[in-house]
């Protein structure tokens, strides 16, 4: 398994594919990094050899933010909209769905599983 940036990318995939499995890249941002690369996004990444590896790396490491940074930013974010208590902030305190969605009903993802509030209506079961 090749390694870019501290993560194994699976050997058996297409480049335009492995790339993905870094945080921060998608469909787009692959096949542009192999174009800029010269790197055929057919290519299994079991067949890169070093030379294209480490341009990899350099590309990723010169022009994106990928991995521990962008995941640093995107918390820092977060935590400074719970710091200035804006509405995002709060959605994002309580773990509600920060981007205007319902949550009457769906939600759930956010939400967690249905926990039912009632009476009981069973006497001994009170106790």
């Amino acid at each position: 398994m090749p390694r870019i940036m501290g993560i194994d990318i699976p050997a058996n995939k297409r480049m335009d594919v492995a790339l993905r499995y870094l945080y921060g890249i998608g469909p787009t941002t692959a096949n542009e990094i192999c174009r800029r690369t010269q790197v055929d996004p057919a290519m299994l990444a079991k067949d890169l050899n070093d030379s294209q590896l480490s341009a990899i790396t350099k590309e990723l490491q010169d022009n994106y933010m990928v991995e521990g940074d962008l995941r640093r930013q995107v918390a820092q974010n977060i935590r400074r909209l719970v710091a200035i208590g804006s509405y995002r902030g709060n959605r994002h305190k309580r773990g509600l769905p920060v981007r205007g969605q319902r949550t009457k009903t769906n939600a759930r993802t956010r939400k967690g599983a249905r926990k039912t509030v009632g009476a009981v209506r069973d006497k001994e079961a009170r106790k």
